[in-house]
């Protein structure tokens, strides 16, 4: 199930990245969570009431030198795109502004079930301010304090309620579902319509998907394959040219419903910190990953131009380094061949479980080989290891200490796991556990 979308939009200064991080739950402006990737977070997941949610920041979405008016139009439309329910934040201490009025007209218009907050309502004696906002049309303000983290219960009350209810659709689990992600203009939409060998995205429609993506059935050697749009990829208009993190926002719900992602790099122009970002997403998700170099035919290359590539891509993608790499050219379909069977086996291998016995061989002749660290005099003692999970492989390491698991040693692990039964294409995730 993919889940709603949030977004919080207002005018500057009315504190929308204060409330985002508090919803959050953390602090995370600028969060380094993955290794390799650094960004600033609009975007983050919220739960509520054991309701998980995705949430938007638009405040920080910059539109380049537009207007102050014209930033806030375009944030909004932002939001009107993306979300299942808008939060509209104001602010108590300066009254209902034109910018506000402007704001709630577009939101008015745009038919999204909209909750209006009011923040910096510090004290109970400021909660006459809020009568004012009724003139916006939404109905009953939720008076909030962001600095105070007050009101925000009755708040995500409101927003919970307008959830959309769970579509009784179900996926043919039978079915490869892959997607593809990258800034603007690295080749997404030439690459689907290379695969399937037609000048259109929109082949079929399959009923109960997202709110306003379309999938494409693919066939390939006699198996079946769903492509996933991308939301809204064949839109076009300022807004979605002008900021590039707005294609972050576009790939969120892709990711989630995809089996494998395909990074998409523009060869021609070599790699950008914005892949990064975009690319980051796919890896915290948990899904597999193919990094696919489009526009291959234009590159000026000899013998040595393809091995030089991929180790940018190794040193740029570090979180990647389980991700298989094909060059193709969706223009001329060269090589783009080589691409569904990468697809094929990072989602064999996304699936795959290993039998315990087997992964306990593995893991006590990688103890052997290097012993378990010691902290202050005790040492790790490793007990054995389950698979409990698939989509991505997880497992259990079962421990004497949980905290004496350090980093590198867990790292060791995995790739003592990857040499033992490959997982080329997919993350893994391995915990430690105390032993009960």
């Amino acid at each position: 199930m993919v889940k709603p979308v949030v977004a919080i939009v207002g005018r500057p200064n009315v504190g929308k990245s204060t409330i985002f991080n508090r919803i959050v739950g953390e602090r995370i402006s600028i969060v380094e969570d993955v290794p390799g990737v650094t960004r600033d977070r609009i975007y983050s997941s919220g739960e509520w009431l054991n309701q998980t949610f995705n949430i938007i920041d638009t405040g920080g979405i910059e539109i380049g030198d537009e207007p102050f008016l014209a930033q806030i139009r375009y944030q909004a439309e932002i939001a009107i795109d993306e979300a299942d329910v808008i939060i509209l934040m104001t602010n108590s201490r300066e009254g209902v502004t034109a910018a506000d009025e402007e704001v709630a007209k577009l939101l008015f218009r745009s038919k999204k079930p909209v909750v209006l907050a009011v923040n910096k309502v510090d004290n109970p004696e400021m909660r006459e301010a809020i009568y004012d906002f009724y003139s916006l049309g939404f109905g009953e303000p939720f008076p909030i304090s962001g600095s105070h983290g007050l009101g925000l219960g009755d708040l995500l009350d409101a927003v919970i309620e307008h959830f959309p209810k769970k579509g009784n659709v179900e996926e043919d689990d039978d079915k490869i579902r892959f997607s593809l992600i990258g800034r603007p203009n690295v080749g997404k939409s030439s690459l689907v319509n290379a695969l399937l060998g037609e000048e259109r995205v929109i082949v079929s429609d399959i009923a109960g998907t997202t709110r306003d993506a379309i999938d494409t059935e693919y066939k390939y050697n006699g198996k079946e394959y769903v492509i996933i749009d991308t939301a809204g990829m064949r839109k076009k208009g300022k807004v979605y040219e002008t900021t590039e993190k707005y294609s972050v926002l576009r790939a969120l719900r892709a990711i989630e419903r995809s089996d494998v992602v395909l990074v998409v790099l523009n060869g021609e122009e070599g790699i950008i910190e914005q892949d990064k970002k975009i690319a980051g997403y796919a890896h915290e998700a948990g899904r597999a990953v193919v990094i696919v170099v489009n526009k291959w035919d234009v590159v000026e290359k000899d013998e040595k131009t393809m091995k030089e590539f991929e180790q940018k891509i190794r040193d740029h993608f570090l979180f990647l380094d389980y991700a298989p790499i094909v060059f193709l050219s969706a223009k001329t379909k060269k090589r783009i061949h080589t691409l569904i069977p990468m697809i094929e086996l990072a989602s064999e291998n996304h699936a795959l479980r290993v039998e315990t016995n087997v992964l306990n061989d593995v893991i006590m002749d990688a103890v052997a080989m290097n012993p378990t660290p010691t902290d202050k005099g005790k040492r790790l003692r490793i007990y054995y290891v389950t698979q409990v999970g698939v989509k991505p492989p997880t497992f259990v390491v079962f421990v004497n200490e949980p905290e004496l698991m350090h980093f590198s040693y867990e790292r060791f692990l995995e790739n003592r796991i990857r040499d033992a039964f490959g997982f080329e294409g997919t993350p893994i995730k391995l915990f430690a556990r105390a032993r009960k």
